[in-house]
């Protein structure tokens, strides 16, 4: 089974930086871990590994620091990983992310399955993983809580789908796509073979020269969603809290609404 995993690399939460120009995210430099939710779409690749034999590739999308983050998984379990870098893809919204890692994931070929983490901790769109299989034209679940089966001889996966009111069981036909939750597993913390053999591995690095990609549809030029204007909000002044009855709240409420 070949399994595709696409990672994140995500500035630690108490180090954000915002380039004044470009309003867009600085990454180089900044202390970066490994998106949270995608170490539950990496584990969850390694187990399904482990379980039916095969292949987990991580592929992700970043400058050259992000290399850290793909030696990171492989310490835990993949067996490559691979970095789409250039300045050409810099400053990327969903869409252009996207696109680009579906061309990535086209280069690398046939695989049965990728999975990606619900959403990523500093954009909080939750959009890549579904605009990737629009890209590639496969089938999409989103929010799988549990792998329930997969039957590599009848190509078809069934999983089930975290909601509101509760879950739905879902099958659909292989190759697919899947975006997962925490609630799927328990990321395992890397062995030291595992460190050892990732200090070791090599790095595959693809460019706009590797990867057969329109350049009006990556980075920041391929972009459609500009973001115009950053700003912190202004603090809020401390509200009132009504005491009483539950009769006497109400009035005092609507004398409130009524002055504003």
């Amino acid at each position: 089974m070949k399994i595709i995993v696409c990672i994140k690399e995500v500035p630690d939460t108490t180090d954000i930086k915002i380039n004044p120009e470009t309003n867009t995210l600085i990454r180089e430099g900044v202390e970066s871990i490994i998106n949270p939710f995608d170490m539950y779409a990496i584990e969850e690749g390694i187990r399904l590994k482990e379980k039916l034999g095969g292949e987990v590739i991580v592929l992700s999308m970043g400058p050259p620091q992000a290399e850290r983050s793909l030696r990171e998984a492989l310490s835990l379990g993949a067996d490559e990983a691979i970095l789409l870098s250039g300045r050409e893809f810099a400053g990327a919204d969903t869409l252009s992310t996207s696109y680009t890692l579906s061309q990535g994931i086209k280069k690398i070929g046939d695989y049965d399955l990728i999975i990606c983490g619900k959403q990523a901790a500093d954009g909080d769109t939750a959009q890549v993983g579904p605009e990737m299989s629009v890209c590639l034209d496969i089938p999409q679940i989103t929010y799988v809580s549990k792998i329930e089966e997969i039957n590599l001889q009848e190509e078809r996966i069934k999983v089930r789908r975290m909601s509101e009111e509760g879950y739905e069981l879902i099958q659909t036909k292989l190759p697919c796509l899947l975006t997962v939750v925490k609630e799927i597993n328990e990321p395992r913390l890397p062995s030291l073979k595992g460190k050892m053999r990732a200090k070791k591995a090599e790095i595959r690095v693809w460019s706009t020269k590797d990867i057969d990609v329109d350049k009006n549809k990556i980075g920041l030029q391929g972009s459609p969603t500009q973001v115009i204007k950053i700003f912190f909000p202004a603090q809020r002044e401390g509200g009132e809290i009504l005491q009483g009855d539950t009769k006497e709240i109400a009035e005092k409420l609507v004398e409130i609404l009524k002055t504003a």
